[in-house]
């Protein structure tokens, strides 16, 4: 199969199509933005964190679409963590000298107490339990220096007095249709969690969640980028029943779904 990433450098290569978690299959197919908000949302999300001249660390980086634009703003050092060791590999091809990429967890960086201005984090709070939510805030506050600023693009549930029983039925379909324990909160709660564990809220901004619509596609992917994407999924059987449902979920759940991106600055203790 043609893409624009070979597939034998992504994580979970070696796992079948039915059992592959979303985001690495779409990035196996060709898909290069990842992200729920797409490609505007993230350059809206480092516009509000300012990272020239700063320090930044990137948390599970992924194949490095956010890294280049990163290290693009002319940060005064990048560092990038992944716990997956392909995934260390991709980044430090994108990142080249510009910046470093160590194997670690989010929770655990071995990264130095507050040595960063800001931290970044896409799509991953989200795919975490509560308490893996908590360590990786937790982490990231420590990691920061007075005032720093986390920057988050995650998923949210909407609107914020979403009943409990449709937040189960939303996060139930999520993680059997994309193969991973999705648990996304509302903003109400993203903005709780920032602020239960030492930070302040400054900036939130929304966009659709619609990264299978076409129009998203050719404004993330490009023309191109989206026919290559296409002509993948259609020559590949158990790819397009994994993308048809895997949209089908997302359009079914279209109104209680929405990106968000907040940035959150790091409190006094």
């Amino acid at each position: 199969m043609a893409t624009s990433v070979s597939s034998t450098r992504l994580p979970f290569a070696d796992r079948d199509v039915a059992h592959l978690p979303g985001h690495w299959l779409l990035a196996r197919l060709g898909k290069r933005v990842l992200r729920p908000g797409g490609a505007r949302l993230t350059t809206a999300l480092l516009g509000d964190a300012r990272l020239a001249g700063a320090d930044v660390v990137e948390f599970a980086p992924g194949i490095g679409r956010t890294a280049s634009e990163i290290v693009a703003a002319h940060p005064a050092s990048y560092t990038g963590v992944d716990q997956d060791p392909s995934a260390v590999d991709l980044v430090r091809a994108v990142v080249g000298s510009r910046g470093q990429v160590v194997h670690a967890d989010a929770e655990h960086t071995g990264l130095q107490d507050g040595a960063y201005d800001v931290v970044v984090g896409e799509a991953m709070l989200t795919m975490q339990t509560d308490r893996g939510k908590a360590e990786i805030v937790a982490e990231a506050r420590r990691l920061l220096r007075p005032g720093g600023r986390y920057a988050v693009h995650e998923l949210a549930l909407t609107p914020d007095h979403l009943d409990d029983d449709t937040k189960t039925e939303v996060r139930r379909a999520l993680a059997r249709s994309i193969k991973v324990n999705a648990r996304p909160l509302t903003i109400a709660e993203w903005r709780e969690l920032f602020e239960r564990n030492g930070f302040t809220v400054q900036a939130v901004r929304t966009a659709p969640m619609a990264l299978l619509q076409t129009r998203r596609l050719v404004a993330d992917e490009g023309v191109r980028g989206t026919l290559r994407l296409s002509w993948n999924v259609l020559r590949d059987r158990a790819a397009l029943r994994r993308v048809l449902d895997m949209w089908s979920t997302f359009r079914r759940y279209r109104r209680e779904m929405v990106a968000v991106a907040l940035v959150a600055d790091k409190r006094p203790a």
